[in-house]
């Protein structure tokens, strides 16, 4: 795309990913997503450290359990958010600035509907939702108290991710970082006075988190609507509140693969964590500390396949192919390398590691045998995070939607089953068989990549 179709960078928080060294442009993007992710995965961690050192592993297990009810809600809204920030930047690589104000009202509008109706319908059912996981009867009561105070927020968790993939389809990464950044020092000092000075339990480590995504949410939003004019957004507060059925229908159109896609693989994870917390109160106490590390396989990959996605967008919507395919090769080269340096890591100093979230043996121990996992989790995200890029950033929903029944149900959930129960090798079968799963995405990608077919715009 022609650069003067973009205004002066001086004037503008819009960047250009269709001109200019890839790389340099890859990790400047980057960065600030991987600092966002950095920091939500420590807050994260701040609650269950917190927790765990006031409640012991009953703490642990009710944060670790009411915590994946929660995710599984917040991944449908990073799938719909997604989906947003690749039609956003596919606007702006085929030059359709206009457009950008009519469709982030109607995502708003569809987005902040569905958090309203979603948390309506879980906090109805959430007893029944914690007996099918399997909850340990220790820790059902304090599980219950996290996933109810977390759905009553999810609105904000729902509004920060429209406000951040707005920014980041328009190339702004460094904003969201900057009040991600603000919401994670107040959840920490949240923490410490809800659960370690009131004596909240996990009910305390709940409210923290959501009062942070609050501030965090209500700061971005602010941020944008004060600045529209560097972003070149006409729109208005009135204005957030109105759809557009042709754009509605392209936002649904990819956001339901991109949402089926985040959603199954949470869902498969629910069935793989309910299984798990079955064998006893220090497997289940462990698994949450396992999803942290899951957590921190994706945390470099994950950035660096939003990054991606954001660049290929432009890119395929500026018809320039041969720059998607150095994006690619660039978040590969990246991703391989951190998988290496974490491997190194978690092999060197696990029990140091695992001793940030517990001093219980039992668990320490459980922790032990899951160390090949974690090397698997860290190789299969560095695996996927090219091709997830390519998936994401093309706007092909098909793709989406294929990758989110193999990777998602028919991989994952198998593969669980097969080393978990056929297999007889019990929670760390299912360990194995979600962290195996991961690479699904990168043998479709290749297959995707090799078609030709990802050069069709979306617009």
């Amino acid at each position: 795309m022609p650069r003067h179709l973009f205004i002066a960078m001086e004037k503008t928080h819009i960047s250009d990913f269709t001109e200019g060294n890839i790389t340099k442009q890859l990790v400047k993007f980057a960065t600030p997503l991987f600092l966002s992710s950095l920091l939500q995965i420590v807050y994260n961690m701040v609650d269950m450290m917190i927790v765990g050192q006031k409640l012991g592993k009953v703490g642990l297990s009710a944060v670790s359990v009411g915590g994946d009810v929660t995710n599984f809600l917040t991944f449908l809204a990073m799938g719909f958010s997604s989906a947003g920030q690749v039609i956003i930047s596919q606007y702006l690589g085929a030059g359709q600035k206009e457009k950008i104000p009519r469709f982030i009202s109607t995502m708003f509008s569809f987005l902040m509907l569905m958090a309203i109706c979603a948390s309506g319908i879980c906090l109805f059912l959430r007893e029944p939702i914690m007996r099918v996981m399997n909850t340990p009867e220790e820790a059902f009561s304090e599980a219950i108290a996290y996933a109810t105070v977390s759905m009553l927020g999810m609105v904000f968790i729902y509004g920060y991710n429209i406000v951040s993939a707005v920014l980041r389809g328009m190339g702004d990464s460094v904003r969201p970082f900057i009040f991600i950044s603000i919401a994670a020092v107040l959840n920490t000092i949240l923490d410490v006075i809800f659960v370690m000075g009131i004596g909240m339990g996990s009910k305390g480590a709940a409210l923290a988190t959501v009062i942070s995504q609050g501030v965090s949410f209500v700061s971005c939003g602010s941020y944008m609507m004060h600045h529209k004019e560097k972003y070149e957004l006409e729109i208005t507060v009135g204005g957030l509140f109105r759809i557009d059925k042709a754009m509605l229908s392209r936002l649904i159109k990819l956001g339901i693969p991109m949402a089926i896609k985040n959603a199954s693989v949470h869902i498969s994870k629910l069935f793989v964590n309910s299984w798990i917390n079955s064998y006893g109160v220090a497997v289940s106490a462990f698994a949450g500390i396992a999803n942290k590390i899951g957590s921190t396989a994706n945390l470099v990959s994950n950035s660096f396949n939003a990054a991606g996605s954001s660049m290929v967008g432009q890119n395929i919507g500026a018809e320039k192919y041969d720059r998607v395919k150095g994006i690619m090769l660039a978040v590969f080269r990246i991703t391989v390398s951190t998988a290496i340096l974490f491997s190194v890591v978690m092999y060197g100093f696990p029990r140091q590691i695992f001793s940030f979230f517990t001093t219980d043996s039992e668990v320490i121990e459980v922790g032990m045998t899951y160390l090949p996992i974690s090397v698997l989790l860290f190789f299969g995200s560095a695996a996927r995070s090219g091709m997830n890029a390519l998936i994401n950033g093309s706007g092909n929903y098909r793709v989406n939607f294929a990758t989110a029944v193999f990777d998602g149900i028919v991989m994952r959930i198998g593969l669980a089953v097969l080393f978990g129960l056929v297999l007889d090798m019990k929670a760390m079968g299912f360990w194995l068989g979600d962290a195996l799963a991961g690479f699904t995405p990168f043998v479709i990608g290749i297959v995707f990549y090799f078609t030709g077919k990802w050069k069709k715009r979306l617009l």
